[in-house]
């Protein structure tokens, strides 16, 4: 357990803050994480992040996991005439984050299907009263699903075997609650 000292939150994405199975909190088994700097284009004139800029940087997050898995997006659409779009998300914002803060967006999948892939996001900011990498506020929770789309009609299909395998491997990687099943 990491020692988060933010009160759990209850939440439709399970006790937010706590660092449970069900929150993508830094250093937790099968969370992948990239750091984001606030820049002034990504707030207001009072210094704070536009809502619609966790999205971006949960996209961001997103790429990067699959680049680190081995799929860049450009290749997934020239070689297997694929690509990944949100089909649905569900967000929870808690704090705001703020210009300059250097924030960690995390990225976990909880569910791997034929055509569909649900990931658990989250963006933390570190506590700076607080001493250790993984004290952090979380900022902003969400589950969002991804579906594979052939990339000339737009219809789902199946996501190629190559790649379901990997993405299944990192369902696995989360630890026991989080199993891939098929659509």
């Amino acid at each position: 357990m990491h020692a988060i000292r933010a009160k759990g939150v209850a939440s439709p994405f399970g006790r937010i803050g706590r660092g449970g199975k069900d929150s993508p909190i830094a250093g937790e088994t099968g969370a992948f994480s990239i750091p984001v700097r606030v820049y002034y284009e990504d707030s207001d004139a009072g210094g704070v992040v536009y809502y619609a800029n966790y999205l971006k940087f949960m996209e961001r997050a997103r790429t990067e996991w699959l680049r680190a898995g081995g799929f860049e997006q450009t290749a997934l659409r020239n070689e297997y005439h694929v690509m990944f779009v949100v089909r649905s998300v569900a967000i929870e914002y808690l704090k705001p984050a703020l210009f300059n803060d250097l924030l960690r967006i995390t990225m976990q999948s909880i569910d791997v299907g034929r055509s569909r892939i649900g990931v658990r996001q989250a963006v933390l900011r570190p506590r700076q009263e607080l001493a250790g990498p993984d004290e952090v506020e979380v900022l902003a929770e969400a589950e969002i699903e991804l579906v594979c789309v052939n990339s000339e009609s737009f219809r789902p299909v199946r996501i190629p075997e190559v790649v379901r395998e990997v993405l299944a491997a990192s369902v696995a990687e989360a630890g026991p609650g989080d199993t891939g099943h098929s659509d």
